[in-house]
């Protein structure tokens, strides 16, 4: 519109990097990343990366992992679940997976 401020930038000139999903999706990358490497499956997932969909919402993109690699994953999260990890969340804010639970050091 001809009378809206375009702070000096049009469109053309967007960046990822003035994304809020852009730096979201990261985080949850390199979370998802890190928990991976302390499980030994990070080359599991050779297509994990941070990724934008076209209206700026932040992804993390998994890709394809071999049946092998599915079966172990959906096992420690049934072995999370069984320890009782997020078993007494009642606000509906779950914590990342890769925090500690409490008590541990």
């Amino acid at each position: 519109m001809p009378n809206e401020s375009t702070d000096g930038r049009d469109a053309a000139a967007w960046s990822p990097l003035d994304s809020d999903g852009w730096y979201a999706a990261r985080n949850a990358t390199t979370a998802l990343r890190d928990v991976l490497v302390r499980a030994g499956m990070e080359k599991n997932f050779p297509y994990l990366r941070a990724d934008l969909n076209a209206f700026g919402h932040g992804l993390v993109e998994l890709g394809r992992v071999s049946p092998a690699t599915a079966e172990r994953l959906a096992e420690l999260l049934r072995l999370a679940l069984a320890s009782g990890y997020c078993r007494d969340r009642n606000d509906g804010d779950a914590s990342t997976i890769a925090e500690e639970p409490k008590g541990r050091a």
